[in-house]
């Protein structure tokens, strides 16, 4: 049984008058990949947020690898990609990934194998702003990787990406998580929930169901995930 790197309860996340999370509960196993899916919309982001501790919690509590979300001992423990790409767009690959390096603390040769890590070693001296938006992700990627956080959370990191790199990129997670590394990774594409080994199924602001997928399967009857999450929605599962 793996300890939890996150444990979130009964969160509550308003912005304006409007609820995005509602009571939300649920435990990250430490050392393994999670998925995080559900529909554009259902939350998914915000909730990453209060993970990392950059979104204000309305109620209810994230505790991050023992200590509160957002205290300032996790900045170099846990590595955040966001949907856009947070990079330089100036400078080329190598000097964004070197820069981010030099913050955490690491040397030049954690650098390079952050870029081998997502594919990039060959583009390393290519500018940033003339690269594709998948490109753009993939640097991004590698400048979170380079402070080999304890906790790794990764906002749709595969979105635009072909079905080889889309491969490679889970096969790396799996290795990461297999050498230690927490990694909640969101997405809206139900087909890469099998290459998790515990999934969050989000929907409207709430979590509708947390397991293996291979048992949520079994528990609702559904030959796929996509399947076992409308019967939940639809208040079929067991």
């Amino acid at each position: 049984m793996h300890a939890a790197a996150v444990d979130v309860r009964d969160l509550v996340v308003e912005l304006g008058r409007r609820r995005i999370l509602h009571q939300v509960s649920f435990d990250v196993p430490a050392g393994q990949v999670t998925g995080l899916l559900g529909p554009s919309g259902c939350g998914k982001t915000t909730l990453m947020r209060s993970i990392v501790g950059i979104a204000r919690i309305t109620a209810g509590s994230v505790t991050v690898l023992g200590r509160p979300a957002g205290a300032a001992d996790l900045r170099r423990r846990i590595g955040y990609v966001t949907q856009a790409a947070s990079v330089y767009i100036d400078l080329t690959v190598r000097a964004n990934v070197r820069y981010f390096a030099t913050l955490y603390g690491r040397d030049r040769a954690a650098a390079d194998a952050a870029l081998a890590d997502v594919a990039l070693a060959d583009r390393a001296d290519q500018v940033v702003g003339t690269m594709s938006g998948g490109e753009r992700a993939r640097v991004s990627l590698a400048c979170a990787l380079v402070a080999r956080p304890q906790l790794l959370v990764l906002d749709e990191p595969t979105v635009g990406l072909d079905p080889v790199l889309r491969r490679d990129l889970w096969a790396l997670f799996h290795e990461l998580a297999r050498a230690g590394t927490t990694l909640l990774v969101s997405s809206h594409v139900m087909d890469e929930a099998d290459r998790c080994e515990q999934l969050l199924l989000m929907r409207e602001g709430r979590v509708v169901a947390v397991g293996p997928p291979d048992e949520l399967k079994a528990r609702t009857g559904a030959a796929d995930i996509e399947g076992a999450f409308l019967r939940l929605v639809e208040g079929r599962g067991r």
